[in-house]
């Protein structure tokens, strides 16, 4: 088990980008013990996209503080355990521009990162973002404007509703390069606000890969922000896992 002291910072910025897909596509993409939280009878995956600023032990003064940008792919899941029933999100992939978060993500903090180049403009209501990695393996862009309700087509009937579902992602288990256990970390924030997200353009290299969601398997949803919240990380117990089979 990795074990790390509590990390303290600043959550600058935050987009959950979802979608809502095939439960059972999901499932074969899912280690066990996981099965996908569903809404309405539909899985939720996505893209959390995320800057990060004064990340540092609880001990030392913010001005020391890293900053990174960071994405996440992510499906909403949940599992049963000798301890009962519980829910969170798995990772398949984590992605930084952050040098330290590549080398020492998986080894002495949860969660193996690539690297990744990351082009951002946001000026506090539109956002546009560019995310390539460097291995050429995955590549995101996304597009939009903070607004003031959802898409329609959205599963969701209203903010609320989708704030409630997302809330309690706050547990995340990473996908390891062995295959035999999960990283886990938790996300603890001060506060927990989320606004709409208008999407005017978005495309995901893992959303459109038709060997993992075959042709209308998995559609765009909706998208959240947060901004400026203070938040902690901390280290959550591993998961022995058995790895997902998408072929099966």
């Amino acid at each position: 088990m990795i074990r790390v002291p509590q990390l303290d910072g600043v959550i600058r910025r935050r987009i959950l980008v979802n979608y809502h897909a095939d439960a059972q596509v999901v499932q074969r993409l899912l280690p066990e013990p996981f099965q996908p939280k569903l809404h309405n009878g539909l899985a939720m995956a996505g893209i959390c996209l995320i800057r990060l600023e004064q990340v540092r032990p609880k001990f030392m003064p913010a001005t020391l503080g890293l900053k990174s940008e960071n994405a996440a792919h992510r499906v909403a899941v949940c599992w049963t355990d000798n301890q009962g029933s519980h829910e969170g999100v798995y990772i398949p992939r984590r992605d930084s521009n952050s040098m330290l978060n590549y080398l020492l993500g998986g080894r002495l903090f949860p969660g193996a990162h690539h690297r990744a180049v990351f082009d951002v403009q946001d000026d506090g209501n539109r956002v546009e973002l560019a995310v390539r990695a460097v291995d050429k393996s995955m590549q995101i862009d996304l597009r939009g404007n903070q607004t003031g309700d959802l898409p329609k087509s959205s599963v969701f009937s209203n903010i609320q509703e989708a704030s409630d579902f997302f809330k309690f992602g706050a547990l995340g288990y990473s996908a390891t390069a062995k295959g035999n256990h999960l990283d886990g970390l938790v996300l603890e924030t001060r506060s927990w606000q989320v606004a709409p997200f208008e999407v005017t353009d978005v495309s995901s290299s893992y959303f459109s890969d038709l060997k993992l969601f075959p042709s209308g398997s998995a559609e765009f949803d909706c998208a959240l922000i947060m901004r400026n919240i203070e938040h902690s990380w901390r280290s959550a117990p591993d998961l022995a896992t058995v790895a997902p089979c998408a072929s099966c």
